[in-house]
């Protein structure tokens, strides 16, 4: 797979496009009501579990004001998410918020738009111009071909972006429909250099969700298209970066952070790998080095199924064995697993 070299693209402290990293985002699934009720520890948990740039919905001054004091605290780029009023726009620019995400085509007159385009040029912040197939303007969602329509409403996006000299922009074209997701990407790759935020919206509850997503991303990224990922799910944001860091591993566009082989569990099973991975889950994805765990159901598969993990943990009986490199490490009480396998796995990863 040879990745394409799209424009650069700086977006607070990173860069996407250019041939470089795909990155992962996602988005905040919360109202920006009161500074108060924001988890900023929830916001750095999706940092360290592989969230490279988190969005927000801002639908009015309030929650520009919050999402300000909510980058003042948190190192990630943030993305300020706005329809319809130029003037959030143009806050969240004075605000230094990193990137923001609009369509030109409904800020409303021109001269508004212009406006957005010549403070975001000022500041150097970049645009991300999102297109969806449920949401096009009425001269475009007429078109049957959902695909065609998305790229012909890219096409007087670019229009009017280049009008006014601005190109510091990346471009999403998204459908609830894979296969027109799939097709639209390809076709706007052909003809542009700007880099592709890639995802499939609403894509529906996890096991949906996932399946068209997996499609529809991996057939982009394994022929070099995308630079950067948002895996939509109806379920918590964390799913959503899960879900991005191990669809770019399955493409081999990341080797870094854990791979998990898990039992799925039986009838001769004596540890519940269920409990325990929900248990360890938030920790696994914490760790940005290149480590294979497994943890198996009973001791049967356990030994031979995770003979090249680097750390396993299965049943036997009453104790739990925890494996190193495929060879026995210590066996503990089933009430002290939590805590030994974390210790056995953070003493391999230092």
């Amino acid at each position: 797979m040879k990745k394409k070299h799209t424009k650069i693209i700086k977006i607070g402290n990173l860069e996407t496009g250019g041939g470089g990293r795909v990155t992962v985002q996602t988005m905040w699934k919360k109202s920006l009501g009161h500074f108060s009720d924001i988890d900023l520890e929830e916001i750095k948990q999706l940092e360290l579990c592989g969230c490279d740039i988190l969005r927000f919905s801002v639908p009015n001054m309030q929650a520009a004001g919050i999402l300000k004091k909510i980058k003042q605290d948190i190192d990630m780029p943030l993305v300020a998410d706005i329809h319809f009023d130029h003037k959030i726009a143009l806050e969240c620019i004075k605000n230094s918020i990193d990137k923001i995400r609009i369509n030109p085509g409904n800020i409303g007159a021109e001269w508004k738009v212009r406006e957005v385009l010549n403070a975001a040029s000022d500041q150097g912040i970049p645009l991300r111009i999102g297109i969806n197939s449920g949401s096009l303007d009425k001269k475009f969602s007429e078109i049957k071909d959902k695909a065609e329509a998305m790229i012909k409403s890219a096409e007087n996006e670019i229009n009017i972006l280049e009008k006014y000299n601005f190109n510091n922009a990346v471009f999403s074209l998204k459908s609830s429909n894979a296969s027109a997701t799939v097709r639209a990407n390809r076709v706007f790759d052909e003809r542009f250099d700007y880099p592709l935020h890639l995802g499939v919206t609403e894509a529906g509850p996890l096991t949906a969700g996932l399946v068209k997503s997996s499609i529809a991303l991996a057939e982009l990224l394994k022929d070099g298209i995308g630079d950067t990922i948002r895996v939509s799910l109806t379920d918590s944001p964390l799913q959503e970066v899960v879900a991005g860091r191990e669809i770019l591993k399955a493409c081999g566009l990341s080797s870094n952070g854990v791979d998990i082989i898990s039992c799925p569990r039986c009838g001769r099973s004596t540890f519940d790998t269920h409990a325990f991975i929900s248990s360890v889950y938030d920790d696994l994805y914490k760790i940005r080095k290149n480590v294979k765990v497994a943890v198996m159901g009973c001791i049967v598969n356990g030994p031979g199924e995770a003979a090249d993990a680097d750390i396993g943990i299965t049943g036997a009986g009453n104790k739990l064995v925890i494996f190193k490199q495929g060879k026995i490490y210590r066996k503990v009480d089933e009430n002290k697993g939590r805590e030994e396998f974390l210790k056995v796995l953070e003493e391999y990863i230092r």
